[in-house]
């Protein structure tokens, strides 16, 4: 450790130093990544090749999953190697990297669901103007939007964290480079200006929040109008888990951002980072998609046809109709 924390970059201490409990945590993670890996690239496939999933509903959709595939790439796989490989070990440029590309695929990931609930309160509550409102180029302007706004927000954390002064041993008592735990590196008051920023993303985040659970509010108010009990159900079904996953992500990762820094290391806070960068990626293709019936009707027809026969028994063994 002495050797590591003199050089330039970090070292990420992960889940346990105990070696077999390693190779335990880096199967699960493997095992996670690649449900999430498969999921994600076969809406990604799906929603590009069938030309019945051009709405900009499925739009959405394609870019939330590339996000996700992005978001939980930049972490997943270098806990997996630190693991195998017995070394927490990160250098400067590769946690700077890290940490760019880790605000800035959240925070899209927050915007492109609040576009998402936007879409849905479109097409269920202003039906008649929807084709008008959510036409080809406003949806493609929506999507450059989330993607420019994240790297924004990257940008902005990434400058203002690696300006600050660290003190002490450049120990990260965490599985990646994040932000709160580098925080404690920081020597005193000197982390100031990375707050006045959070500060700022953390509002945006909540006027997303905000601006999502009103979509919701006013798609279960057009529900509950709704005649058909069937017709209820079935909107309540899809909406709710949206609406949860949403929620989940957000309050997770603002426990973990908002809270006061402390010096010792806590299991909380490896738990709830699980929480805000494994679980909502590899959980939004079932929640989003595999619960669609114009989905699953097209990943069926992906599975039967012929030039996909290497991959399917195990594609139909992961998402079992």
């Amino acid at each position: 450790m002495a050797n590591l924390t003199s050089m330039s970059g970090f070292l990420l201490m992960g889940f346990s130093e105990n070696r077999k409990l390693q190779i335990l945590y880096a199967l699960l993670f493997l095992m996670t990544y690649l449900m999430a890996l498969t999921g994600n690239l076969l809406i990604i496939t799906v929603t590009t090749l069938d030309h019945r999933l051009q709405s900009p509903m499925y739009y959405f959709l394609k870019h939330l999953s590339v996000l996700d595939l992005c978001f939980i790439s930049v972490t997943v796989p270098q806990s997996i190697a630190n693991s195998l490989m017995n070394s927490g070990y990160i250098s400067l440029g590769q946690c700077i990297l890290q940490v760019f590309f880790f605000i800035a695929l959240a925070s899209s990931e927050v915007a492109i669901l609040t576009v998402m609930s936007y879409d849905r309160y479109v097409a269920i509550c202003r039906p008649l103007q929807y084709e008008t409102i959510m036409d080809p180029c406003t949806c493609r302007h929506a999507v450059a939007a989330v993607w420019l706004a994240g790297g924004f927000s990257g940008l902005m954390h990434t400058a203002v964290n690696f300006s600050i002064p660290l003190c002490g041993e450049r120990v990260i008592y965490q599985f990646f480079c994040d932000i709160p735990q580098m925080l404690k590196l920081a020597c005193s008051h000197e982390f100031i200006n990375e707050i006045a920023v959070a500060a700022f993303t953390t509002s945006a985040a909540f006027i997303c929040l905000v601006s999502i659970v009103l979509s919701y509010v006013h798609i279960f108010s057009a529900v509950l109008r709704i005649p058909s009990a069937e017709g209820r159900t079935k909107v309540f079904v899809t909406c709710l888990p949206h609406l949860f996953v949403v929620t989940f992500f957000l309050s997770t990762a603002g426990f973990e951002f908002l809270r006061p820094p402390s010096d010792s290391q806590s299991a909380m806070d490896l738990m709830f980072s699980i929480f805000y960068t494994v679980i909502p990626p590899t959980l939004n293709p079932v929640i989003y998609s595999l619960r669609n019936e114009a989905m699953k009707a097209a990943l069926r027809k992906v599975l039967s046809k012929g030039e996909f026969s290497p991959r399917k028994m195990y594609l139909k063994a992961i998402f079992k109709f």
